[in-house]
C-alpha cells in the first residue's frame, strides 16, 4: 500500500524564545497572539497602535506588556527582538521599512506588500542590513503542507497534472469596509486569492503563465476572480471571491493519484492520498486543528536565532514570484491601487 510521508515540521514549542513586538493590533494580530501564547515559547513584550487606548486594550487581553501609541515607539523599544507587521496591505511596505531601519527583523502579514515593486524595496532593505524578513504565509509552515510537498517531491502523484483550489468567504458588502477600499489595497485577491495562488506556486516550478477573469466592485477593487496558472504541462485553477462562501478545498492531481485537502485547505487539517481508481490509499490526520499561526512564528525564531535572513520555506524570491502573479492578475482585471507606481514596476 502506498503511504503518505510523515510531516517533518519541528515542534513550535522547541523553537528558541524571542521577544515579539506587535505592530497594529487588529483581528489577525489577535489570532497571531493567541497562537503564539498557546503553542510556542515565544513572548510578546510590546504592541504599537496609532491609538494608545487600543494598544492598551490589546496588551491587557494577551498579557502584561508595554503598549505604545505609535509605531515609531514600538520599533525603537530595545526589548523587542522581532516585529510582526499586521497592518492593512497598503501600509505593509512602510511599516516593514520602519522596523528594518530600526534594526528589527520582521514578519510581514500576507500579502507581503501591494505589489512586487514594493516587495523588492523591502527585501533590498533587509538584505542591505543583513536582517531577517519573511512573508507571513502561514500555510506553508503547517505540517499539512509539509506532507503535500514531500508527497509531490517523492513522486507519489506521478507527473503533476492539475491543481484546483478555491477560497471564498462572505465578506462583501457587509464585511470589513477596508475590503472595498482601493486606498487600502482592498479586494479578494490580496486577502483570499493569495492562498490558492501560493499553494499552486509552491508546487509549480519556474515562470508561470497567467490568465485571469473576474468581476470588480463599484469602487474598483476585485470582488472575485478565477486565475489559471500554467507551468509546462501542469495547470492550476485558483478561485477566490469575497461575496460567497465556497468549499475552500484543494485537490492536487497527477498521473498516479491525487491529494485531497478537505475543509479549509490552507489551515491545519488532513491530507488524503487517493489512487486513480478513487480508492483512498492513506490519510494524514493532524493531532490538532487548532491555531496554526504559531508554526510560522517558530520558523522565524529558529532562523533569527541562527543568524539567517530568509526561510527556505518562504524565501524572498518566492514572495516576489507570487506577487508578480498577482500583479499580472490585477493588470488583466484592470485593478490599480492609488499611489502605486504600477504592478511589477522594477
Amino acid at each position: 500500500m502506498t503511504a503518505l510521508p510523515a510531516p517533518t515540521t519541528p515542534d513550535p514549542k522547541d523553537a528558541p524564545s524571542l521577544r515579539w513586538g506587535i505592530l497594529a493590533p487588529g483581528g489577525i494580530a489577535a489570532a497571531f497572539a493567541s497562537a503564539l501564547l498557546a503553542g510556542t515559547g515565544q513572548r510578546i513584550v510590546a504592541c504599537g497602535s496609532r491609538s494608545i487606548d487600543r494598544a492598551r486594550e490589546f496588551a491587557s487581553q494577551f498579557g502584561s506588556f508595554t503598549a505604545y501609541g505609535s509605531y515609531d515607539e514600538l520599533v525603537a523599544d530595545p526589548t523587542v527582538d522581532v516585529v510582526y507587521v499586521a497592518s492593512p496591505h497598503s501600509a505593509h511596505r512602510d511599516h516593514a521599512l520602519l522596523a528594518l531601519r530600526a534594526g528589527k527583523p520582521v514578519l510581514v502579514e500576507k500579502a507581503f506588500t501591494r505589489n512586487a515593486c514594493e516587495a523588492r524595496e523591502v527585501i533590498e532593505e533587509a538584505r542591505s542590513r543583513n536582517l531577517f524578513c519573511m512573508e507571513a504565509m502561514w500555510s506553508r509552515f503547517l505540517p499539512r503542507y509539509d506532507v503535500v510537498r514531500q508527497a509531490a517531491a517523492d513522486g507519489l502523484l506521478g507527473e503533476l497534472d492539475s491543481i484546483v483550489a478555491d477560497h471564498g468567504q462572505l465578506l462583501y458588502p457587509a464585511g470589513p469596509q477596508r475590503l472595498a477600499e482601493p486606498a487600502l489595497a482592498g479586494g479578494a485577491l490580496l486577502d483570499l486569492g493569495v492562498y490558492p495562488i501560493s499553494l499552486a506556486a509552491m508546487l509549480l516550478p519556474g515562470e508561470l503563465d497567467v490568465h485571469a477573469t473576474g468581476s470588480l466592485t463599484p469602487t474598483g477593487v476585485d470582488r472575485a476572480e478565477t486565475v489559471t496558472l500554467r507551468s509546462g504541462g501542469a495547470l492550476a485553477t485558483c478561485v477566490s471571491t469575497m461575496s460567497a462562501r465556497t468549499a475552500n478545498t484543494a485537490v492536487i492531481a497527477g498521473t498516479s493519484g491525487r491529494l485531497e485537502l478537505p475543509g479549509w485547505f490552507y489551515q491545519r487539517g488532513p491530507v488524503r492520498l487517493v489512487g486513480t481508481d478513487d480508492v483512498v490509499l492513506d490519510t494524514y490526520a493532524p493531532e490538532s486543528t487548532e491555531h496554526g499561526l504559531h508554526f510560522e512564528a517558530a520558523e522565524v525564531a529558529r532562523r533569527v536565532s541562527a543568524g539567517e535572513t530568509q526561510s527556505p520555506l518562504m524565501p524572498w524570491a518566492e514572495t516576489i514570484r507570487v506577487l508578480e502573479v498577482m500583479d499580472e492578475v490585477r493588470a488583466q482585471l484592470g485593478v490599480r491601487y492609488p499611489g502605486e507606481d504600477g504592478p511589477s514596476t522594477p
